[in-house]
C-alpha cells in the first residue's frame, strides 16, 4: 500500500504558479480596478465611461517646465494644442478610442531647456464602461542646457560618459543574473528583460498607486520579483529540467512567457509611460554635468549590489558552489552539492536583481516604465552578456559597461536617434568576429 504523502509533500506539489498569483493578484487588482484617476495632473479633465484623459508632467533635471505647447492629434485627425501650466502639468480629454499622437513643439520650449529621446508619442486610448484604465500618461524627456554649436563638445562628451557609466551599471544589475542562469543551466532566459520591467511596475503599484514611501515600496517590489523567481524554478524550470526537456524547447518557453507577460502588463498598466513617482528629485551640478540624487544613489546602490555579488561568488561556500555548478553541474552533484538548491537560488536573486534594476531604470533613466521596457532592452542585455563572456557574472559586468558607454557616447559623436543602439550592436558583432568567446569568456576546442 503507498504510503500516505506528508505535508510537506503535499505543499511541494502545490501549483507554485498559484502561489505567485495568490501573491500578485492584489497589485494586479489594484492597477486594474482604476486608481490611476488619483494621478491625474489637474482637475481640467474628468474621465468617465465616454471619455478618458491624456495627461503629463514636463519635467527638467531641476525643475517642473511651464508655458510649453503639446500638440495632441486625434485618430480621425483633428489637432489641439495644450499648454503646460506652472506645475508643469497639462491634460486632454479624448472622447473617441484610437491612437492619439501626441507631440512637444520643441520651439515653444525656453531657451536654456532642450529636448532629448524622442519628440513625438503614440497613445492608445480604450473608452467604455467596461475600460478599467481612464487615464493614459505621456511622458516627455527634457534637460536643461541647450546642446549646439555654441556648447563644449568636451562638457557634452563628459555628461555622455557619465550617463553611460550610470545606464552601464543598471544594465549590469540585470545582465549578471541573466549570465549565472546561462552558467549554471545553459538556459538563455528571453523573459529576463520582463522582470525588469515587472520590478517597475510593481514599484508604480506600491508607491505610484498604494501611496508607500519609494524606498519601502521599492524594497517590497524587489523582495516580490526574487519570490517571482522562486516559484518559477520550483514550479516550471525545474520540473521541465527533470522531464528531460532540451534547451532549446526550454527556450522557446521564456519567449512565450515573455509574450505573455509584456500584453499582462499592457491589461494592467496600459500602453503608456507610468511614473513611479510625480514629484521632481534635486538636481547636482557636478562641473558640468547636472545630476539628480536619485542617480547617485542608483549608481551607489549599483556599484554595492555588484561588489556584494562579486564578493559573494568568490567568498563564500554558496558561490563557490555556485561556480562548482555552472564549470560541471553533473560533477558538482557528485560531490555533495544540491545542484537544484543552487540553481533555485540563482534564479531567485537573479530576479530580484532584475527588478532593482527595473526601479532604477525607470527613475533615472526613461522618466517611468511601460508594458514593453523589456522588450526594449532585452537586445542591450544580451549583448552585455554576449560581449563580456556567456555564463560569467564577471564578463556581464563589464559588457553592460562597455555596451553603456558605447550607446550613450554614440549620439554625440554622430549616431542620430535610436541608431546608437544599432551601433552597440555592430561592435559586438565585431569583437565577436576576432574573439569569439567574448572579452572574460573562456575560449573551448571544438571537435
Amino acid at each position: 500500500m503507498k504510503p500516505r504523502p506528508t505535508v510537506r509533500e503535499r505543499l511541494a506539489a502545490f501549483p507554485a504558479t498559484g502561489l505567485l498569483v495568490a501573491l500578485l493578484a492584489p497589485l494586479m487588482l489594484m492597477l486594474a480596478s482604476g486608481p490611476a484617476q488619483a494621478a491625474e495632473p489637474t482637475q481640467l479633465c474628468v474621465p468617465s465611461d465616454t471619455a478618458a484623459c491624456i495627461v503629463g508632467t514636463l519635467r527638467s533635471e531641476e525643475d517642473t517646465v511651464a508655458d510649453v505647447d503639446i500638440t495632441i492629434t486625434t485618430p480621425s485627425g483633428d489637432e489641439t494644442t495644450v499648454t503646460t501650466d506652472d506645475s508643469g502639468k497639462w491634460n486632454f480629454q479624448a472622447k473617441e478610442p484610437g491612437a492619439y499622437k501626441v507631440a512637444l513643439d520643441e520651439e515653444s520650449l525656453p531657451d536654456d531647456i532642450t529636448a532629448r529621446g524622442k519628440t513625438e508619442q503614440t497613445v492608445n486610448v480604450q473608452i467604455g464602461p467596461d475600460v478599467k484604465q481612464k487615464s493614459f500618461v505621456a511622458l516627455f524627456d527634457v534637460r536643461t542646457g541647450a546642446f549646439d554649436a555654441t556648447t563644449s563638445k568636451t562638457d557634452l562628451l563628459i555628461q555622455s560618459t557619465f550617463n553611460g557609466l550610470r545606464l552601464g551599471l543598471l544594465l549590469a544589475l540585470a545582465s549578471v543574473g541573466l549570465s549565472l542562469i546561462y552558467g549554471t543551466t545553459g538556459l538563455s532566459n528571453f523573459a529576463h528583460a520582463e522582470q525588469v520591467g515587472l520590478g517597475g511596475i510593481l514599484a508604480y503599484a506600491l508607491v505610484n498607486q498604494a501611496g508607500l514611501n519609494l524606498w519601502v515600496g521599492s524594497i517590497i517590489a524587489i523582495v516580490l520579483c526574487a519570490a517571482t523567481g522562486y516559484f518559477q524554478d520550483r514550479g516550471m524550470w525545474q520540473p521541465l529540467r527533470r522531464r528531460g526537456l532540451g534547451i532549446t524547447q526550454m527556450m522557446i518557453v521564456t519567449i512565450g512567457l515573455s509574450l505573455a507577460m509584456q500584453y499582462a502588463f499592457q491589461y494592467f498598466i496600459g500602453a503608456g509611460t507610468v511614473p513611479i513617482v510625480t514629484s521632481s528629485f534635486d538636481t547636482v551640478q557636478l562641473g558640468p554635468i547636472p545630476v539628480t540624487t536619485v542617480s547617485f544613489v542608483a549608481m551607489g546602490v549599483s556599484i554595492v549590489v555588484l561588489a556584494l555579488v562579486g564578493f559573494v561568488l568568490l567568498r563564500t561556500r554558496i558561490g563557490r558552489a555556485t561556480r562548482a555548478v555552472s564549470d560541471n553541474p553533473a560533477l558538482a552533484a557528485a560531490s555533495g552539492i544540491d545542484v537544484d538548491r543552487i540553481i533555485r537560488l540563482v534564479w531567485t536573486v537573479s530576479m530580484g536583481l532584475a527588478g532593482l534594476a527595473g526601479i532604477f531604470y525607470a527613475l533615472v533613466v526613461s522618466n517611468g516604465i511601460k508594458w514593453d521596457t523589456g522588450l526594449q532592452i532585452l537586445l542591450l542585455l544580451f549583448a552585455s552578456v554576449t560581449l563580456g563572456g556567456l555564463g560569467t557574472a564577471f564578463g556581464a559586468l563589464v559588457g553592460a559597461l562597455v555596451i553603456g558607454l558605447v550607446v550613450e557616447l554614440a549620439g554625440p559623436l554622430g549616431a542620430p536617434g535610436d541608431l546608437k543602439y544599432a551601433v552597440a550592436l555592430a561592435i559586438l558583432i565585431l569583437l565577436l568576429l576576432f574573439r569569439p568567446q567574448g572579452l572574460l569568456g573562456r575560449a573551448e576546442r571544438v571537435g
